[in-house]
């Protein structure tokens, strides 16, 4: 606990140090400290430094993300993410200077954040206009579908009103002690039943239609070509309509950030079904669930009884405050590239103006319905990232899901064993889209960044005809 401006944590890590199995001397070798030092830590007779607590999080660090919830820690967490920005092209700062920067000028580190994630916005403004242009589109003419989008990614793609409200319902329901998809639909139904009178028909409908009520909301028809784990998500998603659980947390979401329809309309949609995969697989059992099976999409996906995307983006909402999960970015891709849907809890920040970078591997899955693989990429900030792509197949569309995270966090990832995370000869080095990477030299390049001029050679040429200024 803090004493002052000091902060003693002897029996957090003396736990940390148990549930790892490990002796004071191991503990102390993966953190590089002393025994003695270590000792006194967990006596609470030295309190924690910034560069223990940065090796802690280092080599701890999906169990020490839940230590504190803290703002003043999670300004620390931001305040070190905006300092390590790589437009600065500098070496990552000394923890223990950034934390007596943060300690003693807190005014200075978030003024220092704020202007940080302002940088990042006119980036992606500019990228967007640009784009705009290239289309032929007017600056200001952004999608409904990307207005949306960006309201979501100011909330982290967590709703935390809706997300407990969804996980008590669940509770009520006895839906997470369910382990497969029928029987989740059996309590759906009854629950539809008898509480809100409504009989849940099945039926082949000959078009998109996923489901439709009666006029009179007696009768829910759903489309029984549907696989059962997606028949469930349109139940779930009627519950959540129905009880209005999205509701509150749509109206403040417009307050803060107002648009208009028809994105309003379509961002109910999408609260609606967050409110869906929250009921289905309640937010602490499916954490928990998660940890134990190292995040294993297929394990989870037949754990709780819903579809392998459900789980991946599912998996991309852990972030309620003293309870997080690992910072997942999420997006799913048709076999043209575009990306149809992503969310991002993690630094990692491409795919936003474009495609994904033509220079990773899982631009095959959307065109192989067997694809399952995963690889390592290093983004120009020089971190280096681990990341799945599945091959979603079905009768009327292919495309494929994408999660990635921090390599930080692969001893936790049942889809990292095949990889060699010794070798860094193995990673590829990407970028968050031709617009936005400083990358020079990349012979996948399909358009300059935009912050930077570029040369021709009047007699020499290359692959790419420029270099970058």
């Amino acid at each position: 606990m803090p004493r002052g401006n000091r902060l003693f944590v002897g029996q957090k890590v003396r736990d940390l140090r148990l549930q790892s199995r490990l002796d004071q001397g191991d503990m102390a070798r993966l953190l590089g400290i002393s025994v003695s030092y270590l000792s006194q830590l967990e006596n609470n007779d030295r309190p924690l430094t910034a560069r223990v607590k940065a090796a802690l999080a280092a080599t701890f660090p999906l169990d020490w993300s839940d230590f504190d919830a803290r703002p003043e820690e999670q300004l620390l967490g931001a305040f070190n993410w905006a300092l390590a920005n790589p437009g600065h092209r500098s070496p990552a700062p000394d923890p223990q200077r950034t934390e007596r920067l943060h300690v003693q000028y807190p005014e200075f580190a978030a003024r220092y954040v704020e202007l940080h994630h302002a940088l990042r916005q006119t980036e992606g403004r500019l990228a967007m206009a640009e784009q705009a242009l290239g289309n032929g589109l007017l600056p200001g003419a952004r999608a409904t579908f990307d207005q949306v989008s960006d309201r979501l990614r100011l909330f982290d793609n967590y709703f935390h009103d809706l997300d407990t409200a969804a996980e008590d319902l669940a509770t009520q329901l006895s839906i997470g002690a369910r382990s497969d998809a029928e029987g989740t639909l059996a309590a759906l139904s009854a629950a539809l039943r008898d509480e809100h009178d409504c009989t849940v028909s099945r039926e082949p409908l000959k078009t998109t239609l996923l489901r439709a009520p009666s006029p009179d909301g007696r009768t829910l028809h759903v489309n029984d070509r549907l696989p059962a784990a997606s028949i469930a998500f349109q139940l779930a998603s009627h519950i959540v309509h129905l009880r209005e659980l999205a509701d509150p947390t749509m109206r403040a979401v417009i307050a803060q950030h107002p648009v208009g329809a028809p994105a309003d309309a379509l961002l109910h949609h999408a609260l609606v079904n967050y409110g869906a995969a929250a009921l289905l697989m309640p937010y602490g059992l499916f954490r928990e669930t998660a940890r134990t099976l190292r995040h294993d999409v297929d394990a989870l996906a037949a754990r709780f009884g819903v579809s392998i995307e459900q789980v991946a983006h599912r998996l991309a909402t852990l972030q309620r405050p003293g309870q997080r999960g690992i910072p997942f970015f999420f997006c799913r891709i048709d076999p043209a590239g575009n990306i149809t849907k992503r969310h991002s809890a993690t630094r990692l920040d491409f795919g936003s103006y474009g495609p994904l970078c033509p220079r990773l591997r899982l631009h095959e899955a959307p065109t192989r319905p067997d694809y399952s693989g995963a690889e390592r990429a290093e983004m120009p900030d020089g971190v280096h990232y681990i990341l799945l792509a599945r091959a979603i197949a079905r009768p009327d569309r292919r495309h494929a899901i994408v999660l990635a995270c921090e390599r930080d966090y692969a001893a936790h990832l049942a889809w990292a064993d095949g990889l060699d995370l010794a070798d860094d000869t193995a990673v590829t080095p990407i970028g968050p889209g031709c617009r936005l990477c400083p990358r020079e030299g990349c012979p996948q390049r399909a358009f300059p960044p935009i912050d930077r001029p570029i040369h021709v050679e009047r007699d020499g040429r290359h692959v790419i005809p420029y270099s970058i200024g």
